[in-house]
Formats: structure tokens, C-alpha cells, sequence
């Protein structure tokens, strides 16, 4: 069910990167928190390395009478970051909300299998990107004196066993989120994660039914009855809402924290 707005993000700029999303038959954590984000008032400027991608999300929210704008760009380059923090000081004034939505996988696998072209891409993106997006609106946020990070991680980055670059880049997410919690809260700067856990997403759902030549009913069916609460894979809104909850006021005292969306998952991991 999508949500209705009640404006906690009126007034403010919001940049999310990872905005668009790999086609399939659900909504994926980036195009949900950007049409979320919009309903709550803010405006937005959607980015993704598939320009066409963020362009469709831009014209979603503009359609449901929201404000945004499309950026294409690769935030494994510095000067990608870079042209991303740029574009949204000069649409949008001032950068209050960065979400960093970005992981891939592909090729990946255990120690013994992963080769390391793979694992150097997988955390060149997931992490450095990560990295290089926070730097460069952190030049800005220093200068407002004021902004929330939001850092999208995964379950993966405490359980797995399969995927080692992409949980090794998860783990550093949820390490990064910790250093630029401490190191820029006398700036007013505010940065946690959201680590989701199974979640019914394009990346996700269509990937595996992909990889391992399964219908996507029967990737759907195996991932629901893993999951303890209710016995059913969370959605892109459940992403988004906490995601919205760590970008807004109403979080104004949360810094450093991983706020786990996983309908149980991890407690019974741990």
C-alpha cells in the first residue's frame, strides 16, 4: 500500500543516489524512498548510473504533482560525486538529505571462487562510491552546519557466506556510517543506515530468478518462508519508511545508528 504525505520533509533538498532501479515487477529502495520522500515534501534530485532510470522516477513524482529532477552519474569516479553534489547545489540551493542507495553484486561467490576483478568492482561501488558521495556532500553539509546521511546496508554485512565482496562492502557501509557519525556531529551532521533484509525488489527477486534460471515465483516463494515475521519478504516502502524516519526531524537525535528493516531475520541470526 503506498503511503499518503504528512510533510516531514517540507522545504527540504533531498539527493538520492540509486534512485532508479533494474526493471522488474516490483518497486526497488531507491525509486520508493525518492516517491516517498517527494510525497513528504522535499525536493528531489534523482541519480543513477542509468540515466533513463532516474529520468522515469523523476517523472513518477512529477506526475503525483511532486518536485524533482534526473542525474546521471557514476559514483565509482570522484568526479561522478563530485558532479552529483554539484548538480544538486545548483537545483537545489543546498544538499539537507543525502541517501546513499547504491550496491550491485554480480560475479560474486565464496573465498575460495571469488575472482578478484569481481571483488574490486562490487566494492568499488558499494563502498568507495558510497565514500565519495559522503565526502563531497559532507564539503557542503559542514558549510550548512546541518544535514542527515542516510547509508542503505544490508543484513549481509553480519550473515551470508556466499557473496564475500558484497558482504566485506556492507560491513564497511555500516563502518563508514559510524566514522562520519562521530567525526562530523559537531557540524550538526547527522548519518545512520538502514540494513534491510530480504526484501521483494527488482535487484533482488529478478536477479536471482536471472542468475540461477528460476521463475520468479519460485525465487519469491523460497525468500517469503525464510523470513520469521509473517512469512513474507519486506517491499521497497519498508526501506523507504525507515529511511524517511532517519532523514527527518523526528530523528534529530539519532546519529550512528544501523536500524535493521529484516521482519526478524537478523535476531534470529544473532
Amino acid at each position: 500500500m503506498e503511503p499518503r504525505g504528512l510533510g516531514r520533509l517540507a522545504g527540504k533538498s533531498a539527493v538520492i543516489v540509486g534512485a532508479g532501479q533494474t526493471p522488474g515487477e516490483t518497486l526497488g529502495n531507491g525509486r520508493a524512498t525518492a516517491l516517498l520522500f517527494a510525497r513528504e515534501g522535499a525536493r528531489v534530485l534523482c541519480v543513477d548510473r542509468v540515466g533513463e532510470r532516474a529520468e522515469e522516477t523523476a517523472a513518477m513524482i512529477a506526475e503525483a504533482g511532486g518536485e524533482a529532477s534526473a542525474l546521471q552519474a557514476d559514483v565509482s569516479k570522484a568526479s561522478g560525486a563530485a558532479e552529483i553534489i554539484a548538480g544538486a547545489v545548483a537545483r537545489l540551493g543546498r544538499v539537507d538529505v543525502l541517501v546513499n542507495n547504491v550496491g550491485i553484486g554480480g560475479s560474486d561467490g565464496p573465498a575460495h571462487r571469488l575472482e578478484e576483478a569481481a571483488f574490486d568492482r562490487i566494492m568499488t561501488v558499494n563502498l568507495k562510491g558510497m565514500w565519495l558521495v559522503t565526502k563531497a556532500a559532507l564539503a557542503v553539509m559542514r558549510e550548512q552546519k546541518a544535514g542527515a546521511i542516510v547509508n542503505i546496508s544490508s543484513l549481509a554485512a553480519r550473515a551470508g557466506g556466499i557473496q564475500l565482496a558484497y558482504e566485506l562492502s556492507k560491513a564497511g557501509v555500516n563502518r563508514l556510517t559510524a566514522h562520519v557519525a562521530i567525526s562530523q556531529a559537531r557540524y550538526g551532521i547527522r548519518c545512520n543506515a538502514v540494513q534491510p533484509g530480504l526484501m521483494d525488489t527488482p535487484m533482488a527477486v529478478a536477479g536471482i530468478a536471472g542468475a540461477s534460471g528460476r521463475s520468479q515465483a519460485e525465487v519469491r516463494a523460497e525468500r517469503d518462508a525464510r523470513v520469521p515475521l509473517g512469512g513474507k519478504m519486506g517491499t521497497g516502502w519498508d526501506t523507504a519508511h525507515a529511511t524517511l524516519f532517519l532523514a527527518s526531524d523526528d530523528a534529530g537525535f539519532i546519529t550512528g545508528a544501523v536500524l535493521p528493516v529484516d521482519g526478524g531475520m537478523g535476531v534470529r541470526i544473532g
